[in-house]
């Protein structure tokens, strides 16, 4: 009897110290869960409230730093931009401004250029750091990127001096041919030869004022407000119109050819004048007793089908370091030549942006001595490209070699260049 009480009072007091141990083993559990760990120190929740959701909503990249220097948050940006890495500020001028803020408390701002990453040219990143303090213990680091403003307002002032230069060419010129004519008052002779000279200036002169409107109005227009289907064949024809009198000055015959009844989707006059341009450089730019080619055809893109209008000429060339540059604003390949012939250097800026505002691009091929190709490609007209699929265009054959003998030459074959086959030409100057 003694016995089993004895028993039964053992098991109670195992019993009880079981559960003193099971307690002391939930509560001990649930303290650890509550303490702060190194990693939960830096984590969203030690942010004010509403920051967080500020900063998501910013254009600048922002980085909030503790009092260790550790990044509490940092934006997708400003990882992307490489100021963040490893969990680190990597920038140390940055780094030292924050420092400075946490202890003084003052706000500061900085700009600077730093080295762009994945980029083997050495380009900077330009960039304005702006650093201030974040409650008691945290500082926020706003970074902007200035490096397309800066760009652009680069391109700006160029625009500016060039254009300032080539007015002052021209005008600089009547002025003094002006005051020729009236010192050769009584030389008759003198006076008509001043007044061509006055007359080319001024021609010159206006041609540089038009192309500049024009620039202006392909920037500013939508000019598929005032879309309608185009006609290939008649830009083509204008393009040949406005360059017969210099084609026909230097002996070129001009060809055109390639698939007939072809429509483009677009502004007429901002099409023609693209178009007029690239025809007017080939000649300008081939010698006496050459040929310049223009043939269309319809190609396959993943936008749909396409229109391409090659202008293929025998001239000068253009080298591979002036290729990314022809498109800019009063670039010129032989600046000479250029000024010879009239040119304002703004007829390939106006081509690629009427090809742009058009859904279209503009492309070349080109090697020295051996001439040009440029291509113009523009989104065909909606209501051609449905009866394309019924019936395919005459004369349109696979393959071949450029313009055929009827054009004078063939487009040389490279991964920049287009083959084209040519119709009888409708009109070969003599």
């Amino acid at each position: 009897m003694d016995v089993n009480a004895a028993v039964a009072a053992v098991a109670a007091i195992a019993g009880v110290l079981t559960g003193v141990i099971a307690m002391l083993a939930f509560r001990w559990s649930e303290r650890e869960q509550k303490r702060p760990t190194r990693t939960s120190l830096h984590t969203d929740p030690v942010l004010p409230p509403g920051v967080d959701t500020v900063l998501s909503v910013l254009r600048s990249s922002a980085v909030v730093l503790d009092e260790a220097d550790a990044v509490v948050k940092a934006s997708s940006a400003a990882y992307a931009l490489g100021l963040v890495r490893g969990g680190k500020l990597a920038v140390e001028p940055m780094l030292q401004m924050a420092r400075d803020t946490r202890r003084d408390g003052e706000i500061r701002q900085v700009e600077l250029d730093l080295p762009r990453r994945g980029t083997g040219r050495g380009e900077a990143l330009a960039v304005s750091a702006r650093v201030a303090p974040l409650g008691s213990r945290l500082v926020l680091l706003l970074v902007e990127d200035l490096t397309e403003a800066r760009r652009i307002e680069a391109v700006r002032r160029d625009f500016v001096a060039n254009v300032s230069h080539e007015l002052k060419t021209p005008v600089g010129a009547l002025s003094l041919l002006s005051e020729a004519v009236m010192d050769a008052s009584d030389d008759p002779e003198a006076v008509e030869r001043f007044a061509g000279r006055m007359q080319i200036e001024a021609t010159r002169l206006t041609s540089l004022v038009q192309e500049l409107i024009d620039l202006s109005r392909v920037q500013n227009d939508d000019p598929l407000e005032d879309a309608e289907p185009v006609r290939v064949d008649e830009l083509v024809a204008e393009a040949i119109d406005r360059c017969r009198h210099q084609a026909g000055t230097k002996q070129i015959n001009m060809a055109a050819g390639g698939t007939a009844d072809l429509r483009v989707w677009g502004n007429r006059g901002q099409l023609a004048a693209a178009l007029g341009n690239l025809v007017e450089n080939a000649v300008n730019y081939s010698p006496a007793r050459t040929r310049v080619g223009i043939a269309a055809r319809r190609v396959n893109a993943s936008g749909g089908e396409h229109i391409e209008i090659a202008v293929t000429d025998q001239g000068i060339g253009i080298s591979d370091k002036d290729k990314e540059r022809i498109f800019e604003r009063f670039y010129r390949v032989d600046p000479a030549r250029s000024r010879a012939t009239g040119g304002t250097g703004l007829g390939l800026a106006i081509v690629k942006h009427v090809a742009a505002s058009h859904g279209g691009e503009v492309s070349v091929w080109s090697a020295e001595n051996q001439g040009s190709t440029f291509t113009l490609r523009l989104p065909e007209a909606g209501a051609v490209r449905d009866r394309a699929h019924q019936q395919p265009a005459r004369d349109e054959r696979a393959g071949g070699a450029g313009l055929d003998e009827e054009a004078g030459r063939s487009t040389p074959t490279s991964p920049d260049s287009t083959a084209y086959e040519t119709l009888p030409a409708p009109e070969v100057l003599p």
